[in-house]
């Protein structure tokens, strides 16, 4: 089904692919995807790994910020191409249309009963572990390169942010759905805390 917002031009979609696997075999919790599950996780790690030990290795500022961009970079396009579509069944892609007007697509799987059974939970909770901690790390080294003055630095973290920021902003567009719906998630939860946080303070007194 093909829904278009049409506040931001994006639409999401329906992702059915003819090289998916079959859809028969039973849920279960071991990795199904072991090469997509290690680099999912190998070239963000990598980055983060090359952003703190470089200096101990190597003087070269030049070749430091290379190779960090260089495993940005291939990580951006791993897992916004590959890693995502095989382990949790979801992409996010833009194309421009006849009229050159760019849009952008948020594809999830249908979870019918079938499609539920192909999910694997280890493989789900590895991509989101390392979607969630990576650019949060990122923003923490942000923060640090600031207010430490190493201004060289910044770029190559904000290069680390925006890249796997973007990655993280698209999948949960293609989980949750729509801005409305992100928007909708993100009032309903604050609501609850809020009654929450009123109900137990009524409690206490």
């Amino acid at each position: 089904m093909l829904q278009q917002d049409s506040n931001d031009d994006t639409e999401d979609v329906s992702l059915f692919d003819a090289e998916e696997e079959t859809t028969n075999r039973p849920k279960k919790s071991k990795i199904r995807h072991p090469v997509a599950s290690f680099f999912h996780l190998f070239f963000r790690v990598s980055a983060i790994v090359v952003y703190l030990l470089c200096e101990l290795f190597s003087s070269s500022f030049i070749a430091c910020m290379v190779t960090i961009i260089l495993l940005l970079s291939c990580d951006f396009w791993a897992v916004k191409n590959v890693t995502g579509r095989l382990m949790v069944g979801l992409r996010w892609w833009n194309h421009i249309d006849e009229d050159g007007k760019s849009h952008w697509v948020f594809e999830s799987r249908k979870a019918s009963a079938q499609e539920s059974k192909t999910v694997s939970e280890a493989e789900s909770r590895i991509f989101w572990l390392g979607l969630i901690a990576c650019p949060m790390l990122w923003v923490i080294f942000a923060f640090s390169a600031l207010f430490s003055f190493r201004v060289k630095w910044l770029v190559v973290v904000i290069m680390g942010v925006v890249l796997q920021g973007a990655n993280l902003y698209g999948y949960i567009r293609c989980k949750v759905g729509s801005r409305k719906n992100l928007t909708n998630m993100a009032t309903s939860y604050l609501g609850k805390q809020f009654l929450r946080q009123n109900t137990g303070d009524e409690q206490t007194s």
